[in-house]
This record gives C-alpha cells, sequence and structure tokens, in this order.
C-alpha cells in the first residue's frame, strides 16, 4: 500500500474516534472541520478501494482472455476488459487528485493564453486543436468555460485565443498547462508528405476575485478603443463597431475583446482579462522566488522550448517535465487529459516538499 494512503486511513481512524469524544461534539466549529475531513478521507478510502478492485477484474478478464478461443466471447471479453481499464484510469486519476494536498486557489477561476508560436499557419491550426482538447476536458470533468478574446487565423484556427474555466479544481488541475507545447505533423498543405514541426505557447492566469486589493485599476489609467471586429463571425462583422481594445497606460498591457456582438460586453470581458493579467504582474513583484511567471511559463516559442509533444505520426504524447507518454493523442486530444493532469500536480507538490 502506498504509505500515504497507509497515512490517511490512520488518521481517518483517528477522526473516527474523535468525533465521538464528548467535547468534539460540544465545539460546533471543531466539529464541522473535523466532519469535512472526515468525509474527505472517506472518500480517498473507497476510492483507494475501488481502484484495488478494478486492478483485480482488470487482471481476471486478461487471464479469461488469455484462455478464450471462442472468437465471439474473446471479444466480449475485450470490450469487458477495456471498460474496466476506463473506469480504472478515472478512479486511478481520482485517487492522485485526493491524495494532493489542498491548495488557496485550487477553485478559483483559470485563464489560458494560447499562442501560436513557431511554425505559421500550422502552428494557428493547432492553437485551434488544444482550444478544443481544454474544453472537451473541461466538460469531461463539468467545468465551464467561454471565450475571452481570439484572433483567427486566415487558414483555420488561431493566432492567439484567451478562454476562462470554472469549477472544482480547476486551477488546480490546469495550473501546470504553462509552456510550450510542440506538434509534429504533416500539414494538410505539404504535398511531399513531410512531418513539420510547430510550437503553440500556453499561459495560465488566475482571475482574480471581486474586491481583490491587488487589483486596483483606476478608470484615469485606461486608454478603451472602438474597431470593427474582424473574421469569421456572422453579419455584425465588420459593420458595427463593437471591438473593444483597452490599454493600461502605467504597466503598457494590451487587451482586446471580439468575442461580443455587444460592445459593452466585449468591455467587460476585456476588462476580465485585463484584471488577470495586472494580477499575474502583481504576484510575480509579490513572490518571484516562488511563483511561475508568465514569462517563465511561456518561453520564446521556439521548438528547442517545450513541455509537452504531440506527435501525430505516432499517436504520441510525451510531457517531458515527468518523461510520460500515452500512445493515444486522439484521446487526449478528444479531452482525456486528467492523467497528466494528475501526475503532474502529484510531481509537482513532491518537488515543493523535498524543497
Amino acid at each position: 500500500m502506498d504509505p500515504r494512503i497507509a497515512r490517511c486511513i490512520e488518521r481517518l481512524q483517528e477522526l473516527e474516534r474523535a468525533l465521538a469524544e464528548p467535547d468534539v461534539l460540544a465545539d460546533q466549529k471543531r466539529y464541522r472541520q473535523l466532519a469535512k475531513e472526515h468525509a474527505q478521507l472517506v472518500e480517498l478510502r473507497s476510492t483507494h478501494e475501488r481502484v484495488a478492485t478494478l486492478q483485480r477484474e482488470l487482471h481476471e478478464a486478461d487471464e479469461l482472455l488469455k484462455l478464450e478461443n471462442e472468437p465471439e466471447f474473446a471479444e466480449l471479453l475485450r470490450e469487458e476488459s477495456e471498460k474496466t481499464r476506463q473506469a480504472l484510469q478515472k478512479a486511478s486519476e481520482r485517487l492522485q487528485l485526493l491524495l494532493s494536498p489542498p491548495g488557496p486557489h485550487d477553485h478559483a477561476n483559470t485563464i489560458l493564453e494560447i499562442r501560436a508560436g513557431a511554425g505559421g499557419d500550422e502552428a494557428a491550426i493547432f492553437v485551434g486543436d488544444v482550444v478544443r482538447m481544454y474544453t472537451l476536458f473541461a466538460d469531461s470533468v463539468g467545468w465551464k468555460h467561454e471565450g475571452l478574446a481570439c484572433t483567427p487565423s486566415d487558414r483555420g484556427g488561431f493566432k492567439d485565443y484567451t478562454m476562462v474555466f470554472s469549477g472544482d479544481n480547476v486551477y488546480r488541475l490546469l495550473q501546470y498547462e504553462g509552456g510550450t507545447h510542440r506538434v509534429q505533423r504533416v500539414p494538410e498543405t505539404e504535398a511531399q508528405g513531410r512531418v513539420h514541426t510547430s510550437t503553440i505557447t500556453v499561459a495560465v492566469l488566475l482571475e482574480p476575485e471581486e474586491g481583490d486589493d491587488d487589483v486596483l485599476i483606476n478608470e484615469t489609467d485606461l486608454r478603451i478603443e472602438t474597431t470593427r471586429s474582424s473574421g469569421a463571425g456572422g453579419q455584425h462583422v465588420n459593420k458595427t463597431d463593437s471591438a473593444v481594445r483597452i490599454t493600461h497606460v502605467p504597466s503598457g498591457i494590451v487587451v482586446f475583446c471580439q468575442e461580443e456582438r455587444s460592445q459593452h460586453k466585449n468591455k467587460d470581458k476585456a476588462l476580465r482579462y485585463l484584471r488577470a493579467k495586472i494580477a499575474e504582474v502583481e504576484r510575480k513583484k509579490k513572490k518571484e522566488a516562488i511563483d511561475q511567471t508568465r514569462a517563465q511559463q511561456v518561453g520564446s516559442g521556439d521548438r528547442s522550448e517545450k513541455i509537452r509533444t504531440y506527435n501525430f505520426p505516432q499517436n504520441r504524447v510525451t510531457d517531458h517535465r515527468i518523461n510520460f507518454t500515452k500512445y493515444s493523442l486522439d484521446r487526449v486530444l478528444n479531452g482525456e487529459l486528467g492523467e497528466f493532469c494528475a501526475l503532474l500536480l502529484h510531481h509537482f507538490q513532491k518537488q515543493e516538499q523535498e524543497t
């Protein structure tokens, strides 16, 4: 048994004894705190037991498959084995998440800023693929998401795309997505069938909460301009001055939004985006020694800098920070990103504990 699980089960037993004590029952504040911790550990224990059960079932199914000679029964066993394998992966991801200690911003709204790097049109197309990957992942775990700003590319995809996610554990799971993502594939425009390498960059920003003292914006510090929207988007595009560009004069930060038909809605979204970028600068100033700043996350976008590689010819995804590879790129791009997020969370929390 994993020592962390053993410690949690031991702690659960302590809590069960404590919750039965009269002095704890008399102190409602302490009782609620212990009851909350107890509920979390009960879920951890039940998830651990489910993982063990699924591992046993998978082993039994695989052993039966080796002995089965009838093609029809063998196919049924393979289908059952695959269902068990998928259930085991989800349960294992949940267990890793429960084993990782909580952070102060786990449930905070999270902004992803995705930009095309090296590779021209192909990089912009891959931005579109990654936007789809994150939205499908968000849908699979029950998060909400919306676009804040984007610049479409003439050949498809986006030169840049900014979106915000909200829900349980959203920052906890997305915080390590920042960096250079590399794609290797044959572009549709490649006549010789050669594999090209392109990159995109992802930056992760916390959306400040209302009343956050770190993000005070004076209207007099803003230069707000309206322009006509560009790119695909319906009859309103290029006919009304609905797009909004806001410049924060003291910092020089510029944001642009044309997502909505309404100029007012675009201004609101642009201000949300601006607040997040200003908050990131303030966090960098306060905790520069330990914070992963946007510049560190993004790098230059050069092909030599990478945190993850998506290799289409081999159907492979490799995260270079944890030396973890999966030969199921198609499924990862369809939103099955949870295993990477859970392993990265465990890896970086372990590093923090060791330093």
